[in-house]
């Protein structure tokens, strides 16, 4: 698999701190192969970048991340589409990348967090969040199920009975109710959540790098021991759900601007 071409993933550094721009806003950051590539060339570049003490990812244009790009083709053999292949060789190295990084990554949720765009603001230390964004996990409205990570994160954050809603309601849930959820840390102002964010990133910058390692490292050993193996689930499952005459009225439903008609089949 070739590197990142960073077509579709910014990066700035200075100071101490990275800045990663998803960089896809005509289609609202949604990720595809190039996206994927590009997005995993930088988390491990910032990751091994010793000067790098704090990281930030944010989106371009009016969302965070749409999820994923549901109009690119992932027919596997036969036709058949096969899940887990992307979640497999490149977003799970994504996800490990960050919760494994040894400094704080910020997720500043400039609009709307979809799926996986919604797994990957969670999977991050902190999250701030405009006024105007919302979070939504909407597998199930294509009769998939939440990956990238977020069956563990999410549970974490803000109990089980809260991640049964939104995994299985697949409804959005406001920056404002986020909040009150424990999903995130902060709610600003539009237009102040990337100055507010910037504040944040560079005290984290000139902070004691290794306590927050340290503390980091110990978090993911007490909540995500586990997350190798749960992203090797989700992934299988995934698989699963993509040989579903669901998935396939899942997909047509939203092309075609429809309800979903599932048959549980």
């Amino acid at each position: 698999m070739s590197r990142g071409s960073r077509e579709t993933v910014g990066l700035e550094v200075s100071e101490g701190a990275a800045r990663i721009l998803l960089n896809r806003p005509d289609s609202l950051n949604s990720w595809n192969e190039q996206f994927g590539l590009d997005l995993l060339d930088v988390v491990q570049e910032v990751s091994a970048d010793d000067s790098v003490r704090a990281v930030m990812i944010t989106g371009a244009g009016r969302a965070f991340s749409s999820g994923a790009d549901l109009k690119e083709d992932r027919s596997g053999e036969e036709g058949l589409p096969d899940l887990s292949l992307r979640l497999k060789q490149l977003y799970h190295p994504i996800i490990l990348g960050i919760r494994e990084m040894p400094k704080p990554v910020i997720a500043a949720v400039n609009g709307p967090a979809v799926g996986i765009g919604c797994s990957l603001a969670l999977d991050c230390d902190l999250v701030l969040a405009a006024e105007s964004s919302y979070f939504l996990l909407a597998f199930v409205n294509i009769g998939l199920v939440p990956d990238g990570g977020v069956t563990a994160v999410l549970p974490a954050r803000t109990g089980v009975a809260r991640a049964l809603e939104m995994g299985m309601l697949g409804e959005r849930v406001p920056a404002a109710q986020a909040l009150e959820w424990g999903i995130v840390n902060r709610v600003v102002p539009d237009e102040k959540l990337a100055g507010d964010a910037e504040l944040v990133l560079e005290q984290l910058a000139q902070g004691p790098t290794r306590s927050y390692a340290n503390f980091k490292r110990l978090i993911n050993r007490r909540l995500y021991a586990g997350m190798a193996d749960q992203l090797e689930a989700e992934a299988d499952a995934q698989r699963e759900q993509g040989l579903t005459a669901d998935f396939i009225e899942g997909v047509m439903a939203f092309a075609e601007k429809r309800p979903p008609r599932f048959t549980g089949s």
